[in-house]
């Protein structure tokens, strides 16, 4: 419930706050009409700048009103086939999702890192924590495509690679899913993570598999194997919510004869290193030529594309 509250009066004070900028910067201009202190002047366009992009900011949020978009997000990904290159791929992709979460001051916590064979990684869990970072982030489920050359090719040659991103929220305490004890099957392991001194000491990872429906989770990023057992059942109840969710969905378009536009294996964009620098989203057309800049987690334009497409 305070939960709740919160999310309510943070967007009705942030609007006050703006409300009150804007009014102060617009007295100021008034003041310096006829003036000549280029200084000043200067100063009161960088405020309003600000403002601008605020208000920007704060329509964008107005939409994220989903069921499940002001929660926590838990995000998976997967790299296709091609081994070491999807592998670098999917790591790659794994340090621009926490760079976008660092800039935005969200709390990233890694819950499965699996390493690749030689580099990158197999497959990696991390829970982003942050008001509307799954109302975000859903923006980045699909497949991502890389072309670049590779650096693992003696010969330079130009490698095209994949990799799978599957966002889904963390789901509140009080949202039920019916989980049968006897359709699950709990193993432990030795933790094989990026790092940390209990790694590889003790059999404190978990990994559940739900077997009616064969998903798998794990986690091992806790000493504690009753921690890492409570994240990976917290994962587990948000992905079977997930798909009962698309199936409803599926089923409702169904009826309407509507054809499904996205699914969980849609390409939805392409990043290109060579022979040209260009990452273009294919759902939105938008374009941007700074590859590097969006590998260092700049990929809010992409984001608010895909969320005013949402909203027309």
């Amino acid at each position: 419930m305070l939960k709740e509250k919160s999310l309510f009066q943070k967007p009705l004070e942030r609007w006050n706050n703006l409300n009150k900028a804007l009014k102060d910067s617009s007295e100021l201009i008034s003041l310096l009409h006829g003036e000549e202190d280029a200084g000043m002047l200067s100063e009161v366009q960088t405020e309003v700048n600000r403002i601008e992009k605020e208000i920007g900011e704060f329509e964008l949020q107005a939409m994220l009103s989903g069921e499940n978009d002001k929660a926590n997000a838990i995000l998976s990904i997967h790299p296709g086939a091609g081994g070491t290159e999807s592998q670098d791929w999917a790591e790659i992709l794994l340090r621009m999702y926490l760079r976008w979460a660092e800039r935005r001051g969200y709390k990233a916590e890694i819950n499965d890192y699996q390493p690749g064979e030689g580099a990158g990684v197999k497959s990696v869990t991390v829970t982003i924590s942050g008001d509307y970072a799954y109302g975000y982030l859903r923006a980045e489920n699909g497949v991502h495509r890389l072309v670049r050359i590779s650096p693992f090719d003696a010969n330079k040659r130009r490698h095209t690679s994949f990799a799978s991103v599957f966002v889904f929220p963390e789901l509140e305490d009080d949202i039920k899913v019916d989980i049968r004890e006897d359709d699950l099957r709990i193993d432990t392991y030795r933790s094989s993570g990026a790092g940390g001194q209990h790694v590889n000491k003790t059999d404190s990872a978990v990994r559940i598999t739900h077997i009616p429906t064969n998903i798998v989770v794990q986690c091992q990023n806790d000493r504690s194997q009753h921690k890492n057992k409570s994240t990976a059942m917290k994962i587990l109840r948000s992905r079977l919510y997930e798909l009962e969710h698309e199936k409803q969905k599926e089923k409702m378009e169904e009826i309407q004869g509507e054809k499904k536009e996205i699914g969980w294996g849609h390409q939805i964009r392409s990043y290109v290193l060579h022979p040209y620098r260009l990452v273009k989203d294919l759902r939105t057309k938008v374009e941007i030529g700074n590859a590097d800049a969006v590998l260092d987690g700049e990929i809010d334009t992409f984001i608010e594309a895909f969320l005013l497409k949402g909203a027309d």
